[in-house]
């Protein structure tokens, strides 16, 4: 293996790996390097890498145990653990963390950009850290003891065609709710984070109405221009981002041409509070009328 940089690209968010070759594998200096910087900037990008389906599967899989099968999404045929994430299908413009609405939301995603539109469709990636860090001593005292019910009927953005229409029924069909710290105690860095994003509908012990002015201002913190990291695809780029302290946005601006991603995500812990306190499932693929 080549000498290879990690480059910066926000202060508080995001670092550019370069000089290295995900299609041939890293030894385990190299990837110790890479995690290490995976921790610290929580997205890292890796350019022009001209890799398979497989060379995907086992990057991702050195930071650990590969999620199954989405519960709600089509996979790519004979790779039940590769999401192709169509804009024909979906196109998730708004912040979220991926499957927040399960009690064990992933470790970590990787993307892979495999059709481009001739422009935009960026992706955007924001520090749930960095966010907690900029809360004001009172605020931080209140979200420290706060609960959010994260569900996957919340914020599904519609395309307003029947395909889109489908997916997204699809994905509606059974409902997933579970009930996470808004702090979350990173499990490896020990780092606290606001734990929140589209999926997080309503605080414990609240309304929807009475939660959504005090999520919207957590909210607002991890937005911050300062926290985020914006990254423009070429053909072949590779990245992957902390699921654990991360939410991200995929700009919808690239009109009716085609992008296309492969996703592949990483099986995550259950959340932890700042008072040990753990994450629980609320509902778990329950169908409207069961249970009632």
């Amino acid at each position: 293996m080549s000498s290879f940089e990690i480059r910066k690209v926000g202060g508080r968010i995001g670092a550019e790996v370069l000089g290295v070759d995900l299609g041939t594998g890293l030894t385990d200096s190299v990837f110790a390097q890479i995690h290490e910087a995976f921790l610290e900037h929580k997205v890292l990008f890796f350019r022009d890498q001209d890799i398979t389906d497989e060379a995907q599967l086992e990057f991702a899989g050195r930071f650990g145990p590969l999620t199954q099968k989405h519960p709600m999404m089509r996979t790519v045929d004979g790779a039940p653990q590769v999401i192709p994430i169509d804009g024909e299908d979906q196109r998730a413009n708004h912040w979220h963390t991926d499957i927040s609405f399960t009690q064990a939301p992933s470790l970590g995603t990787t993307l892979r950009a495999m059709v481009l539109p001739p422009y935009g469709g960026d992706t955007m990636v924001a520090n749930g850290a960095a966010g907690y860090k900029d809360l004001p001593k009172e605020l931080r005292e209140i979200a420290d003891k706060l609960w959010a019910v994260h569900t996957n009927r919340a914020e599904q953005p519609k395309l307003g065609t029947e395909r889109g229409e489908e997916v997204r029924k699809a994905f509606m069909a059974k409902r997933f709710e579970a009930a996470h710290p808004v702090v979350r105690v990173h499990p490896e860095s020990g780092e606290p984070s606001l734990f929140l994003g589209g999926f997080a509908q309503r605080l414990v012990g609240m309304t929807q109405r009475e939660s959504q002015a005090l999520i919207d201002v957590l909210q607002s913190y991890v937005r911050r221009p300062e926290n985020t990291a914006r990254w423009t695809w070429r053909v072949g780029d590779v990245l992957i981002f902390d699921n654990r302290a991360t939410q991200h946005y995929a700009i919808n601006d690239y009109d009716d041409h085609k992008r296309v991603l492969h996703r592949v995500s990483i099986t995550g812990d259950v959340p932890v509070g700042l008072d040990g306190r753990t994450s629980y499932v609320i509902e778990n693929g329950v169908e409207d009328g069961e249970g009632q």
